[in-house]
Order: structure tokens, then sequence, then C-alpha cells
């Protein structure tokens, strides 16, 4: 089960990273680009809070993470909207 949830938390880390580089292309947006580097360190943060304690935080780091998802669809949103 720890595997499964780790393998599925690589996954998710490597679809954040992917958003990162969505925002990156086109036109620079530097802050854009500040926002989604912060979101991705703190996404691989929590994957790490969740490895030391074996996953055992009632479900908050999940949701944290889930949150931390919606936060980088947006950004690479923003990016382009900005792009139009």
């Amino acid at each position: 089960m720890k595997n499964l949830k780790f393998l599925g938390g690589m996954v998710l880390g490597a679809v954040l990273a992917a958003g990162g580089m969505l925002v990156a292309q086109g036109p620079r947006h530097p802050n854009l680009e500040a926002a989604q580097q912060l979101v991705d360190q703190a996404f691989s943060r929590i994957s790490d809070a969740q490895r030391a304690n074996e996953f055992d935080m009632a479900g908050h780091a999940a949701r944290a993470k889930d949150l931390l998802q919606q936060a980088s669809r947006e950004i690479r949103q923003a990016a382009h909207a900005a792009n139009r």
C-alpha cells in the first residue's frame, strides 16, 4: 500500500513539473514561473514528510497535495490567458 502511494506521489510530482514547463513556454511570465516553482517545491516537501511519517497524517498531506495540483493547473491557465 505504501509503495502504491509513493508511486502515486511520484506521478503527481511529474504532473506538477510538466505544469511548470508549460508556464515557461512562450512569452516569459517570471512571477508565474516563480509561483510554479514554489508549488513544485511544496509538493516535494509534503511528499518527503509523508515518507518520513509513513503516510500517517490523517489525510491532510494528501489533501494539501490535491490543492497544490489545483494551484498548478490555475497557474498554467493564467500563463495561457496572459499569452492570448
